[in-house]
């Protein structure tokens, strides 16, 4: 999917919760990090399945939302949120328009940064803002 930037807005790296209003300016929403072993395993998985990164990335908002309800109560410690997505870098740093409040937007690193040992690699991005699905 392609990164949705908002009409009359220079796209901006980050999150943002779009406002609405063209006098209700759109806000930056805080980036941050979370550490979970079980969800560097999904990072993992993602960068070695093509199928299951292509369901976290790619289809309608609605598709991408299934796709992260499924992947994070398929955990061992299943982690119940009403809205989560997952996007790429690509769509991170052109900007990404949360029009839900309740959406929780993860951010999955690109494959390219790591090499050989996939776990701690992706424990590594998780920490890095704003990497980590």
């Amino acid at each position: 999917m392609a990164p949705r930037p908002h009409p009359g807005r220079q796209p901006d790296r980050g999150i943002w919760k779009h406002k609405g209003g063209i006098h209700d300016p759109d806000v930056k929403l805080a980036d941050f990090s979370y550490q979970n072993d079980e969800i560097a395993g999904l990072i993992v998985h993602a960068w070695t399945n093509n199928g299951f990164r292509n369901g976290l990335l790619g289809g309608s908002i609605a598709n991408r939302k299934a796709a992260a309800i499924a992947a994070l109560q398929g955990l061992n410690n299943p982690i119940d949120l009403t809205s989560p997505i997952v996007i790429s870098e690509e769509e991170y740093n052109h900007g990404w328009d949360s029009d839900d409040h309740d959406q929780v937007v993860f951010v999955l690193p690109n494959a390219s940064r790591q090499a050989n040992n996939l776990l701690e690699s992706a424990k590594l991005l998780m920490a890095c803002v704003p990497n980590g699905i």
